[in-house]
């Protein structure tokens, strides 16, 4: 018989960081892999590793970088990102719907919780590539998001299950939990799969943090729409819901926007489930402020330079799917294209060429005669002013729909470029109520003792969009939480017990 203070349900970043939280705080920990050992680290392996903190000046930078030498640092120009910058960017994007408690948890633990996982071995680096631009001798940053994960993901979980290896954290791999244990409203055990054979794991609490549903596209379809059936998967195959369906089995309560998403244009030719031996978020698209986007019909259908692909990026996905076919065009001229993430550049990336716009046309398969007509009512629509892409820069478009607010060059110089996208989903939106401290609600909103949550699963705080870099957040400041919490209410049932 198995027996654990804590079992943490996923073996993601969320996961991990409240499996060691957890473990710091004194409890015996088994973390439940679904897939195999190769194939583990969740939807974290695959990101880009861009991560979202409140800081106050660049020795807070520093104190995470102790490597960032001096003769670097007097390079930097870094705006200040407050708690109150954060939290209203929060805000703003989501449309004032994230709740306030649990907004404000991860906006004010951002800071503290990116310096814990520092100490337990996580490195870190400046995002140069993204959100920087050098200025009179100077690289100045923007954006918020100045930071990213050394290696992007994979180097995240390499880490963290360095880290978690040297605590002594127990790690079963090819491990379904498929029934949560309770008595009285309180977790007494899991249930898990191995090999067809049924394992009854005895413990005090339970996080789960094992991602949301966008992996099952019966559950997309339920929820979200038919339409979303045709999505690409954009990380691991295993999050297909199953930590939710058994918290919602013992009485938990659904939260947040159920039939709302995370999701990004992608590569039209990406994987349809994460390729783990292509990790990296090496399929997004994220250069789409800088040019635009038609549609087969040759129509645009968003305001490209609506504000920096940080806070669009994450819902334009979804305005992908509802096109013909669920497919887009963004389109480049020569005068932009060295503008162009690395994405672009990568053999990878779907794309064709020509040296006319006719000639690029001629290759698509579009209405080409409405394709060309949008391109020169586009280009006549476009206003003097200077051009920035490193700032909000005003030079726009006038007299056509939907407009172009920053960022309105005139398409004409060729060789010119299409690159075509579909959607790509990360993760889903819904999930369970919780509160700050990770404990799940029921109905009544009242906490099923013993039960924690995580990461993906953790409903309200995005709605329709969020602020790029703050899904890693959030599950490095719910997971540590969540541990924590679950780790003393172990201790605390276990001296109830013994008294």
């Amino acid at each position: 018989m198995y027996s654990y203070d804590v079992v943490v349900v996923g073996a993601g970043n969320a996961a991990l960081c409240a499996a060691i939280s957890a473990k710091e705080n004194g409890a015996s920990v088994l973390v439940l892999e679904k897939g195999p050992e190769q194939k583990s680290g969740g939807n974290s392996y695959f990101t880009d590793g861009a991560i979202r903190f409140a800081y106050n000046e660049l020795k807070d930078i520093r104190r995470i970088m102790p490597a960032l030498a001096d003769e670097e640092a007097d390079l930097l120009v870094m705006p200040e990102y407050s708690t109150s910058d954060y939290y209203n960017d929060l805000m703003r994007v989501t449309d004032g719907q994230s709740q306030p408690d649990l907004a404000n948890q991860l906006v004010l633990k951002s800071y503290e919780t990116i310096v814990w996982m520092r100490e337990h071995g996580v490195e870190f680096e400046l995002n140069y590539d993204n959100q920087s631009f050098k200025q009179d001798g100077k690289i100045h940053f923007w954006g918020g998001l100045p930071v990213k994960t050394k290696e992007k993901g994979i180097g995240l979980m390499k880490q963290l299950f360095a880290r978690a290896k040297e605590l002594g954290i127990d790690v079963w791999y090819e491990s379904q939990a498929t029934k949560l244990e309770t008595k009285n409203n309180q977790i007494t055990g899991v249930i898990v799969s191995q090999q067809d054979a049924e394992t009854l794991v005895n413990t005090k609490s339970i996080v789960l943090a094992c991602g949301s549903f966008e992996a099952n596209k019966e559950l997309r379809s339920k929820y979200m729409g038919s339409e979303w059936e045709a999505a690409i998967v954009r990380g691991t195959e295993y999050n297909t819901g199953d930590g939710i369906k058994m918290a919602l089995e013992i009485g938990a309560q659904k939260f947040g926007e159920w039939d709302g998403c995370h999701s990004i244009g992608t590569d039209y030719n990406a994987p349809k489930v994460g390729d783990f031996k292509k990790p990296g978020d090496i399929f997004k698209k994220h250069s789409y402020p800088l040019g635009i986007m038609l549609n087969k019909d040759g129509n645009r259908f968003v305001d490209e330079g609506a504000d920096f692909r940080n806070y669009t990026y994450a819902k334009y996905g979804r305005e992908i799917l509802k096109q013909p076919d669920h497919v887009a065009f963004q389109i480049f001229d020569a005068q932009v294209r060295p503008l162009l993430r690395k994405e672009y550049n990568l053999e990878e990336a779907t794309f064709y060429q020509a040296d006319t716009l006719e000639g690029l046309v001629e290759q698509l398969p579009v209405n080409k005669e409405q394709f060309l007509q949008t391109i020169q009512d586009y280009n006549n629509a476009v206003q003097d002013g200077d051009y920035n892409p490193s700032v909000k820069d005003a030079k726009g478009t006038e007299g056509i729909t939907p407009p172009k607010t920053n960022w309105a060059m005139k398409i004409e110089k060729g060789p010119y470029y299409a690159f075509p996208v579909t959607c790509g989903i990360t993760f889903a939106f819904g999930g369970l109520h919780v509160n700050p401290n990770g404990e799940v609600l029921n109905a009544a909103e009242e906490p099923i003792k013993g039960l924690f949550a995580a990461g993906e699963m953790v409903g309200g705080i995005f709605y329709k969009n969020y602020p790029g870099g703050s899904g890693l957040m959030s599950g490095a400041v719910f997971g540590k939480v969540s541990g924590s919490q679950a780790a003393k209410y172990a201790d605390a049932h276990e001296n109830a017990t013994i008294n």
